[in-house]
């Protein structure tokens, strides 16, 4: 029996391999398990060891004896499993939260200061009683309070001085940029703060707190060991290199001094465009954080006025009536807020009334809102609009603002011009840019700024007029000049005389133009678009099919490249990208200056020399219509509800410039879902 068993027993690999109970009739004592099926192992030793008959289990005198069952172990059901998990991932839960917030409050703690912050610092006599001079004899600050606060601040006092005026997208983009030991930087502004402005709008309404869209420029500046002075630019001498600054002191009076620069950056930004119409103070504007500050009040106020007895039918239907000049992304996302404010928050703490008499117009002077756009997602914006009973009165031009109505005039049908008024409470005005005083000011003195709108500037986002490579304009307040044909003109006639011939009468042969048209992309990188067909350009404008271009054909070919350029966009992403270039520019620009220096180099296109010009690739529109929004992605334009208004919102939250303001955005949008809208005034 023993032998049978042993022959019985063959190697097996190595996974374990399930033997019934029922087929076995001995045993080995390493093969017993307390499971519904026993196992063996061909890992053993060559001698088997001893046998054991189930009937009468033999034990060892060492080992007590055990009795063997089949039967499967006891299950518990799963409400005990759901149980179990429930109290395991709770006391989880519970034991890191509790850890994170004592981890929190052990560093609030350490935040904290008992001993004293201040110390002895040197203090330039500079500084503190600058010398005067300049055209108007005002005192310089060749030197300010804060260059003598650290070691890595002492060493920027005797770098080129770099002077940045204004806190705006451009600016920020710079100072971000920038590498902190290549300058010694100054900020002139009138605000210590940097404004998220795409998000404007839903602060008006209170989706948004104040605070949730502003950084202190200090904080961003203070990356780059840079100063900072809270004061409003006036005027600038270009040939002394001398800025003109003014502030008013803590007795509200104005006081001015001048402020020495090596380069100089503009990036005041832009005003509210009038127009030319009247009573345009009985209106409100969006462009700063006080406007939508003085928005929210004003709003609130009507919202209160209406809700007493003493007012009428008439007046409360007035007050109630909100207008929108201008159906651009800013008008269009205010009057969606507007709406969405008013739908979803009014009833729970007004009237019920008050809903029923709102109304909410948007007045555009061109056939579509949103006109840049795409023409299916101005489309689908009206559509929106016209299902929140918003009414949009598109061709129309506003000719008067009163106070307590709007004149304009509408296109009928028929075409015919058709006057109209309107009643309202509240007109917001969002018609376009324009410069602001300080621009003027610049312009009157340059002979060669002749644009009325924006300063203007060469591809390396110098200033028209000014030193070479001294002042730089950027943002709202500046535009990048096109004229291609009247810069080939130079180009063609130096070609002309290196080879000895009359520029008037000079033949361009193609592979020439081939050499014009690599010229015109570098120095013109917009105009790529427009030269991308050389052969065909080549052939119409060869109109005399002699193979060559002589001059005049040339000139008109260039000319008519010109005009199909259009303006860059007045948006964020723009200055943001000019101030990305900027800063980039700038960089080397400091690295190649020991090479210039050691060459004594100091004239002719040194921007030209270490880095390209300056090229704007649009990265697409998005609006927000009310629980809606749109997008226009380079000719890729789509739109949609609610998943489309969080994909709105995380592009705006991933653009937001630090991790305070994404933590406090999102702390808004949370608030708003589970409390709703702040309804409130102050």
């Amino acid at each position: 029996m023993h032998r049978s068993f042993t022959k019985a027993l063959r190697p097996v690999s190595l996974r374990r391999t399930p033997l019934p109970i029922e087929s076995a009739r001995y045993l080995t004592r390493g093969s017993l398990r307390s499971s519904r099926c026993l196992y063996k192992f061909d890992n053993r030793p060559s001698i088997p060891p001893p046998l054991v008959p189930i009937g009468s289990l033999w034990k060892s005198p060492r080992t007590p004896r055990r009795s063997v069952s089949t039967r499967p172990l006891p299950t518990r059901g799963p409400v005990f499993h759901f149980i179990y998990r429930f109290f395991a991932y709770t006391g989880g839960f519970i034991l890191v939260s509790g850890g994170l917030i004592i981890a929190f409050f052990i560093y609030d703690a350490s935040t904290y200061r008992e001993d004293l912050s201040y110390s002895d610092i040197p203090v330039s006599i500079s500084a503190l009683e600058p010398r005067r001079g300049g055209p108007k004899n005002l005192p310089i600050a060749e030197v300010l309070m804060d260059d003598d606060d650290c070691e890595e601040m002492r060493k920027q006092k005797d770098k080129p001085k770099l002077v940045i005026l204004g806190s705006g997208w451009g600016s920020v983009a710079l100072l971000k940029t920038l590498n902190p030991d290549d300058y010694h930087i100054t900020v002139v502004s009138p605000t210590n703060y940097f404004l998220f402005t795409p998000m404007l709008p839903s602060a008006t309404v209170g989706t948004l707190e104040l605070r949730s869209l502003v950084e202190p420029i200090r904080r961003i500046v203070a990356r780059v060991r840079g100063h900072f002075l809270k004061a409003e630019a006036e005027h600038v001498e270009f040939s002394e290199k001398l800025l003109e600054v003014s502030q008013t002191d803590a007795k509200g009076e104005k006081k001015h001094f001048y402020l020495p620069y090596d380069k100089l950056v503009i990036g005041v930004g832009s005003t509210t465009n009038p127009h030319g119409v009247k009573g345009l103070e009985n209106c409100h504007f969006l462009k700063d954080i006080e406007d939508a500050r003085l928005i929210r009040n004003k709003i609130l106020e009507n919202l209160e006025h209406a809700c007493l007895p003493t007012t009428s039918d008439a007046e409360r239907r007035r007050l109630l009536s909100f207008v929108v000049s201008g159906g651009g992304p800013t008008g269009v996302e205010f009057a969606a807020e507007l709406f969405d404010m008013l739908n979803e928050d009014l009833g729970r703490s007004f009237p019920k009334l008050l809903r029923n008499e709102i109304s909410v117009h948007v007045i555009q002077s061109r056939g579509h809102i949103l006109n840049t756009y795409d023409e299916a997602l101005s489309k689908y914006a009206e559509a929106r609009f016209a299902h929140d009973q918003v009414e949009v009165l598109t061709n129309a031009r506003v000719k008067e603002v009163r106070p307590d109505k709007i004149l304009f005039s509408e296109k009928n049908e028929k075409g015919e011009t058709v006057e109209k008024e309107l009643e309202m409470g509240f007109c917001l005005w969002s018609t376009g840019v324009a410069q602001t005083e300080f621009s003027k000011r610049i312009a009157e003195k340059l002979e060669v700024q002749n644009n009325k709108h924006a300063l203007e500037t060469d591809t390396h986002l110098r200033l028209s007029g000014t030193p070479l490579g001294t002042v730089y304009a950027i943002g709202d307040c500046a535009t990048v000049q096109n004229n291609i044909a009247d810069h080939l003109v130079h180009f063609l006639r130096a070609m002309a005389y290196e080879k000895g011939k009359d520029p008037e009468t000079m033949q361009i042969t193609f592979a020439e133009w081939r050499q014009v048209a690599q010229r015109v992309k570098k120095r013109f990188p917009q105009a790529s678009d427009h030269l991308r067909r050389l052969d065909k350009l080549f052939e119409q404008y060869d109109k005399d099919k002699s193979g060559t271009l002589d001059f005049g054909e040339l000139h008109e070919l260039l000319v008519q490249i010109d005009s199909k350029l259009t303006s860059l966009p007045a948006t964020a992403q723009r200055a943001h990208q000019q101030g990305q270039y900027l800063g980039r520019k700038l960089n080397k620009i400091a690295q190649a200056a020991p090479g210039f220096a050691a060459n004594e180099v100091d004239y002719g296109d040194l921007d030209e020399a270490v880095y390209k010009a300056f090229e704007y690739h649009h990265m697409g529109s998005l609006a927000y219509i009310g629980n809606s929004a749109v997008f226009d992605f380079n000719g890729l334009s789509f739109s949609g509800g609610l998943l489309a208004v969080y994909l709105w919102r995380s592009v705006y939250f991933a653009q937001s410039v630090s991790f305070r303001t994404r933590i406090l955005l999102a702390m808004d949008w949370s608030k708003r879902a589970l409390f709703g809208r702040d309804l409130m005034n102050f």
